[in-house]
C-alpha cells in the first residue's frame, strides 16, 4: 500500500457543547472551550456508502500509516513479508500456536498461554507522541506521558526491523467500531501466533470483500525486540507501549501482555471519536428485548463484565463503546474477562464462553489440564479472551439505541457508599470525571489497607483528552435522551475491607434489575447524605434495608463517620486538579464535601 493524501475538514466542534455550563457560569469560557480550536473535526461532509473505512468520508489530513522514518511502501507493508500469515482461520491459528510451543490445550479444548514477565498492563511505560495536533490536544501528565517523535521512531524502527528479520509474522486486519460511520481499519502485526489469535478474538473481523480492499487507518506492531537505547532516550525501561495519534501508529515492545494491543487501539479511538463529537466510553453495554439500552461504566474488578453477562438481555459488548447520533455501539469483536474466582453458578455465561477458540492467560491448571480459577498464585489478573459469539445472547450487530440507563460501578472497599444511588445530571458528571473505586490489601505490593483510586471516566489510562471533553459530550447525551444515571457500589458493607463483607452479587443483580425494569422508580429515596450528597432507596425488594443505608450496616457508628470523612476528603482532593474553570468548579459543589444538593434540600 502507498501513502495517500486526503482533505482536512476545518469544521469546529459543536459550539453548543458547553453552552449550558457557560450560561450557568456567566460569560467566562471554560478551559475546554478555549481549546476547541485545537480540537478540529477530522471528518469532512456526510459519509459515503461504502464498506471500507478508507473509502468512506473518513478524510484524515494524512494517511495514518505514513511514517516519517523510511519509505512506507516497503517498510510498513508487512503483507510483502515472505513469511506473512494474514487473518488465519481459528483451526490454523490453533495448530500454529501449538506447533510453536506458545500454548497448550486445557479443559474444554481451550488454549492456555503464559504472558511472561508482565501479567498486566505497564501504565508507567505507556507513552503518546508529543507532536502535531496531539501536542495541544492531549491532557499531558502522569497518565498521558509524552515521548518525542524521534524516540518513538527509533522504537518503532527497532520493533519493525525485528519483525522483518523473522521467518514468520502474523498480520490481523480488521476494524475498531461497529458503526461504519466512524469505525477505523486497524492492522496489528505480531511476532507471536497467539497474539494473532487474541486480535482475531478481540477486534471486529472483516468480510472477504472488506479484506480484499483493506487499507489501515491504524497500524500497531508488537515484537520481542529489545530497545537498548531506552536510557539514552529518556524512557523508564526497555518496555515501551507507545502511540502516535497523528500518524495512527502504535508499538509494543518489552511485554507480551496482550491487553496492550487492544488498549492501544482503544486509546486512539478515545482520542479520535470525541474530536468527531462522539462519546467514547470504558463501559459494558446491554440491550433488553424492548430495545432499552443500558451501559455500565467501571474500572477493573467492579463487575462491569459480570453484570453485563445477563441472560435476560442481549450483550452489545463488555468493555469499550461509542455513543453517536444513532445510539451505542461496540468498539470490539470479543470479550476480555477476568478469570479469577470464575464461578459457573454466579457467572454462567462467561464460564460457558471458555471453550475452543477462547484463550486463557496465566490461569493455573493441574497435570490433567483442569483450571483452578481460584488460584491467584501466578497473578490475580488471570484473563480469558473469546469472540462475541461465545455469548449466546450477544447482539450480532454490536449496536443498539440510545442509553436509557447508565450505571457507574464502584467497588468501595471503605464500605461507606450506598449500594445504589440515583444521580442528578451534575452529580453524574462529577462521578464520571472522578471515576472512583478502591484497591484492597493484597492486590498490590505495599497495599495494607483500602486505598482510593480515581481514574477519569472510569478509564483514565486510556483517555488522552482533557476530562472536560468527555464530560461535556456525556452531559449532552444524557440530557438529550433523558438517561437515568445511578451509582452502584459492588464493594463492602457494614465496615471496610477486613471488617465488613462484600456486597452479595445476587443482591447487586437485584438492584441492577430494578434499575433496568424501572421498578426502582416506584420506591422512595432518602434525602442527600451530609458526606457524599447521595440519595438512596429506603426500601427495595430483595435487598435488606440495613444494607441500603450504609450507616445502619455499621455497628461502630463513630468509625463510620470517620471513614466517611476520610473518603469524602479524598474525593475532594482528587477533583481539585480539574477545577480550572467555572464549569468544573460548579460540578465540584455536587460531589462529596460540596453543598449544592444540601442547600436545595434545606431550602
Amino acid at each position: 500500500s502507498s501513502p495517500r493524501e486526503t482533505s482536512v475538514s476545518s469544521t469546529p466542534l459543536n459550539s453548543t457543547m458547553l453552552s449550558a455550563s457557560n450560561t450557568a457560569a456567566g460569560s467566562r469560557p471554560s478551559r475546554y472551550e478555549e481549546r476547541k480550536s485545537n480540537f478540529a473535526m477530522k471528518f469532512a461532509g456526510g459519509h459515503v456508502s461504502s464498506d471500507n473505512v478508507v473509502e468512506s468520508a473518513l478524510q484524515f489530513g494524512k494517511t495514518h500509516t505514513v511514517s516519517k522514518m523510511v519509505d512506507t511502501s516497503t517498510f510498513l507493508d508487512f503483507l510483502e513479508h515472505p513469511g506473512c500469515e494474514r487473518n488465519m482461520s481459528y483451526d490454523d491459528m490453533r495448530d500454529e500456536v501449538l506447533a510453536r510451543g506458545e500454548g497448550k490445550v486445557v479443559e474444554n479444548d481451550t488454549m492456555l498461554v503464559d504472558t511472561g514477565k508482565f501479567t498486566g498492563r505497564c501504565p508507567k511505560d505507556r507513552y503518546i507522541v508529543d507532536a502535531g495536533e496531539a501536542h495541544n490536544n492531549v491532557d499531558w501528565g502522569d497518565v498521558n506521558i509524552p515521548i518525542k517523535e524521534s524516540t518513538f521512531n527509533k522504537v518503532f524502527d527497532c520493533c519493525a526491523e525485528r519483525l522483518w528479520s523473522l521467518e514468520k509474522v502474523y498480520v490481523f486486519d480488521g476494524f475498531v467500531g461497529a458503526s461504519k460511520k466512524s469505525r477505523r481499519a486497524v492492522r496489528v502485526v505480531t511476532e507471536l501466533a497467539w497474539h494473532h489469535h487474541f486480535c482475531t478474538n478481540m477486534f471486529i473481523r472483516p468480510t472477504a470483500e472488506e479484506l480484499a480492499e483493506f487499507k489501515p487507518d491504524i497500524t500497531i506492531i508488537n515484537s520481542k525486540a529489545i530497545f537498548e537505547q531506552w536510557k539514552e532516550e529518556g524512557l523508564r525501561s526497555e518496555t515501551c507501549v507507545a502511540v502516535d495519534m497523528d500518524r495512527g501508529l502504535g508499538v509494543v515492545t518489552g511485554t507480551q501482555y496482550s491487553g496492550e494491543m487492544k488498549k492501544g487501539a482503544f486509546s486512539m479511538m478515545n482520542y479520535m471519536l470525541p474530536l468527531q463529537g462522539i462519546m467514547s466510553m470504558h463501559c459494558s453495554a446491554t440491550v433488553g428485548p424492548a430495545g432499552d439500552t443500558a451501559i455500565f461504566f467501571g474500572l477493573s474488578g467492579t463487575g462491569k463484565t459480570t453484570l453485563s453477562a445477563d441472560t435476560t438481555r442481549f450483550l452489545i459488548g463488555d468493555d469499550e463503546h461509542g455513543w453517536d447520533e444513532d445510539g451505542v455501539f461496540n468498539l470490539e469483536g470479543g470479550c476480555y474477562a477476568k478469570m479469577i474466582d470464575l464461578n459457573p453458578v454466579k457467572e454462567p455465561l462467561i464460564h460457558a464462553a471458555i471453550r475452543k477458540d477462547a484463550i486463557l492467560e496465566n490461569v493455573v491448571v493441574d497435570e490433567a489440564g483442569n483450571c483452578d480459577y481460584k488460584d491467584g498464585s501466578r497473578t490475580e489478573n488471570t484473563r480469558g479472551s473469546y469472540p462475541m459469539w461465545h455469548i449466546p445472547n450477544h447482539e450480532p450487530t454490536g449496536k443498539a439505541g440510545h442509553a436509557k440507563n447508565v450505571i457507574f460501578l464502584t467497588c468501595d472497599a471503605f464500605g461507606v457508599l450506598p449500594p445504589v444511588s440515583k444521580l442528578t445530571t451534575e452529580q453524574a458528571l462529577y462521578h464520571l470525571v472522578s471515576g472512583y473505586t478502591a484497591k484492597v490489601a493484597g492486590t498490590e505490593m505495599g497495599v495494607t489497607e483500602p486505598t482510593a483510586t480515581f481514574s477519569t471516566c472510569f478509564g483514565g489510562a486510556f483517555m488522552p483528552l482533557p476530562a472536560e471533553a468527555y464530560a461535556s459530550l456525556f452531559r449532552d447525551k444524557i440530557k438529550k435522551h433523558r438517561s437515568n444515571v445511578y451509582l452502584v457500589n459492588t464493594g463492602w458493607s457494614g465496615g471496610a475491607y477486613g471488617v465488613g463483607k462484600r456486597m452479595d452479587i445476587n443482591a447487586t443483580r437485584k438492584i441492577v434489575a430494578s434499575i433496568l425494569d424501572g421498578s426502582i422508580n416506584d420506591v422512595s429515596f432518602s434525602a442527600p447524605d451530609k458526606h457524599f450528597q447521595l440519595s438512596f432507596p429506603t426500601t427495595l425488594p430483595g435487598v435488606e434495608a440495613t444494607v441500603l443505608d450504609p450507616s445502619k450496616a455499621w455497628q461502630d457508628k463513630a468509625a463510620f463517620e470517620e471513614t466517611c470523612k476520610k473518603l469524602s476528603a479524598q474525593y475532594k482532593a482528587n477533583f481539585e486538579k480539574f477545577e480550572t474553570d467555572d464549569f468544573m468548579r460548579i460540578l465540584a459543589t455536587f460531589g462529596p464535601c460540596g453543598n449544592a444538593l444540601l442547600k436545595t434540600e434545606s431550602a
